[in-house]
């Protein structure tokens, strides 16, 4: 039985006085790879004449200045620095950027600073530079330790690579220069069996990251994949590893808080859990998205920078390539689409104080997803359930 209870009945309507303003969050995006593989669809491009690294991150902090009025009086609670390959970057580059967004907006005491990187041999070494020049948290992308998987997703390290990078990760923690990291593994691999899938999950585990980001490979439009597709497990396959993958990292003290993440006690990505969370994000670098809540034009919006480098880089033209308002029609959808990557219960004041909105806009689709097993409703939250993951587009639907 449903312990929810509607705040209002009103019709549908957005007030400024209820917008609140949530967490503050930075993403910033360098562009570089040193090739593309073959299944990525993130705005990254393959080095060819090297990388123009001081002047990229002159438009970086440039492009930040641009956006200062949308700070409104907050710290930063985190940072990611995503890609492309940051790892490219310098230590003294890195620094540089972290340096110039301090003299711009404040840090929290325990801010999380997290960076991309690969594991390769020349981006392991500079590990303990990016710790001195202010990374609290790695994101290393693995995907595989089996070398023929690994060439066959176009990745330029081994598996052996992969697992001294984890190691030296895991002695700066040992040394408390380092908050955390996160291990990146895919399955669904190209002719991947379900043992192959939980070898690679084995590896990790034994590796003890704090953080396990297990994603499925999926084929996505305007990719090498999508014009060559390789053979894929079949969805019995799928699900078998699904399960079993699920089990095992359970086995290992690992909890899953979101659909493609776990994490050991205490080592959740503050990062991620702002963007589920609904909070807002600035967004700089090439095409890097930002989501900003406006309380006194009572309304969010949603921003795109520039995509290519080129363009970019570009003085003549602005770094904003778009900004959008998000509708009140569409804020139940985006809310949701977001809030449901989480297991945790949903305080549903949340809702209202991130959107503007009644409880009372979502009570009807609320109580539809609750029937349907869908989501559980209780002291005033709603949260998704095991069936709601499995179904989550039918979930989220019922918000259109």
């Amino acid at each position: 039985m449903s312990q929810m209870q509607p705040q209002s009945t009103a019709p549908l309507q957005q007030s400024a006085s209820a917008l609140g303003l949530p967490p503050l969050s930075l993403y910033i995006h360098i562009p570089w790879c040193i090739q593309k593989c073959p299944y990525c669809d993130f705005n990254s491009h393959a080095v060819k004449q090297g990388i123009p690294e001081q002047e990229y991150i002159s438009h970086l902090l440039a492009d930040l200045d641009a956006d200062l009025a949308y700070v409104q009086g907050r710290e930063l609670q985190s940072i990611f620095i995503g890609g492309g390959t940051p790892s490219v970057f310098s230590a003294e580059g890195i620094e540089a950027i972290l340096q110039g967004v301090r003299q711009r907006i404040s840090f929290a005491s325990d801010i999380e600073i997290t960076m991309e990187a690969n594991p390769g041999t020349v981006e392991a070494e500079r590990f303990a530079g990016y710790v001195k020049a202010g990374v609290s948290r790695f994101s290393i992308g693995v995907q595989s330790f089996q070398n023929e998987k690994l060439s066959r997703l176009g990745r330029i390290h081994q598996g052996d690579e992969a697992k001294n990078a984890a190691r030296l990760a895991s002695d700066l923690m040992a040394h408390n220069s380092l908050q955390s990291f996160n291990l990146d593994l895919m399955h669904g691999l190209p002719e991947q069996s379900i043992q192959d899938a939980l070898y690679d999950l084995q590896q990790a585990i034994e590796l003890n990251p704090p953080h396990l980001s297990w994603y499925q490979l999926t084929i996505e439009p305007n990719t090498a994949f999508a014009s060559k597709p390789p053979v894929l497990p079949q969805d019995d396959i799928l699900w078998d590893i699904q399960e079993q993958g699920h089990a095992l990292l359970t086995a290992a003290g690992y909890q899953q808080y979101e659909t493609s993440a776990y994490a050991k006690t205490g080592y959740q990505c503050r990062h991620n859990l702002n963007y589920w969370r609904f909070g807002d994000y600035l967004g700089i670098g090439c095409g890097a998205h930002g989501k900003i809540t406006l309380p006194q034009q009572g309304h969010i919006i949603r921003t795109v920078k520039v995509k290519h480098p080129k363009g970019y880089m570009d003085l003549t033209k602005a770094y904003l390539d778009s900004s959008t308002v998000v509708s009140a029609e569409d804020l139940p959808f985006e809310f949701f689409m977001n809030r449901f990557r989480l297991l945790e219960p949903c305080p549903l004041q949340e809702f209202t104080a991130y959107t503007g909105l009644s409880v009372a806009t979502i009570t009807a689709p609320l109580a539809r997803a609750e029937q349907l097993g869908l989501v559980s409703l209780q002291h005033q939250s709603a949260q998704i359930t095991d069936k709601g993951v499995r179904y989550l587009n039918d979930l989220l639907e019922l918000f259109l």
